[in-house]
């Protein structure tokens, strides 16, 4: 089983990870704490160990930031991590927003998850990835 450290928040809903990529300061920390107050729950913040397993990519903390998650302007906010769960959506924070988008894909370990773009700022952004979710999101069976 090969592994990989990404730079992306990662949060479940239902059973199935959400990844949540972009370069520093685009809102990965804030759309994942919006999506846990919304009944996701923390898989990790900043950097996520990812491991193929089959045709599945299991999304993990990695030790030193386990349950940890950063909110901008208060601190470091300690939360029960997940661990173990599968990857089934890409949100990339730095790509073009599209209006009509269909789902992309980002192959990771040899793998294809679906993919969308979104701003993470805007207030309608964890209703947007619950949509794409179960919109575009692998099923977990």
């Amino acid at each position: 089983m090969s592994e990989a450290l990404v730079h992306a928040s990662c949060v479940a809903i239902g059973g199935r990870a959400v990844l949540i990529a972009g370069a520093s300061g685009r809102g990965k920390s804030d759309l994942a704490i919006r999506l846990i107050d919304r009944g996701a729950r923390l898989v990790s913040d900043d950097y996520t160990l990812l491991a193929a397993n089959g045709p599945r990519l299991i999304a993990t903390p990695p030790d030193r930031i386990a349950g940890k998650i950063e909110l901008r302007g208060v601190g470091i906010v300690e939360l029960e991590p997940l661990r173990g769960v599968p990857v089934c959506l890409v949100v990339d924070l730095d790509l073009p927003v599209e209006r009509l988008p269909d789902a992309g894909t980002r192959t990771i370990a040899g793998l294809d998850l679906p993919l969308i773009a979104l701003s993470a700022l805007e207030a309608s952004a964890p209703i947007k990835v619950e949509s794409a979710l179960l919109r575009f999101g692998l099923p977990l069976t």
